[in-house]
């Protein structure tokens, strides 16, 4: 990722680390050899499975060629057990203005990672599956930053913390 892309990264984390607190909040996560972008967890155990409460993983689909290859990984590894210490899992993949169809719609790269989203998420009880928007057009590699990226960011952040109760 570029380094724009990980200042995005890094304005998600101090965000929801404002807006949850008691969620340990994290960069390039690791589940399994799979880093995800941002990571909350929840580490309140919970007494009677000895399992920790909450884990969040956002994908942040900056200009990804396949996005629906990131929700196969999450959830191919969550079949895997690799999750299987959490009570529930939350996934919020986020999509920047780059999987907006000029004509309106969206791209059918996102529909896909959206329905295997849904579809894995329906085949987990504790797990959830949420698509946010990131009212941001990314600039390629290089490009000038937006000059309202942080606010548009922070109100992604807002978005993805709303999926958290959900």
């Amino acid at each position: 990722m570029g380094e724009f892309a990980e200042a995005v990264q890094d304005r998600f984390r101090e965000t929801l680390a404002e807006r949850r607190p008691f969620f340990d909040w994290q960069t390039e996560y690791r589940v399994g050899p799979t880093p995800v972008d941002v990571a909350g967890v929840d580490n309140g155990v919970t007494a009677e499975s000895g399992t920790s409460g909450t884990l969040a993983l956002i994908e942040l689909e900056w200009r990804r060629a396949d996005p629906a290859d990131n929700s196969a990984k999450l959830f191919r590894h969550l079949a895997d057990g690799a999750l299987d210490e959490h009570d529930r899992i939350v996934v919020c993949q986020v999509f920047t203005g780059y999987y907006d169809l000029a004509r309106g719609g969206v791209s059918s790269k996102r529909e896909n990672a959206e329905f295997v989203g849904r579809v894995a998420a329906d085949a987990f009880d504790r797990v959830s599956y949420s698509p946010v928007d990131f009212d941001l057009d990314p600039p390629k590699r290089g490009g000038e930053w937006p000059d309202d990226w942080k606010r548009r960011a922070d109100e992604c952040a807002r978005r993805i913390d709303a999926a958290l109760d959900e």
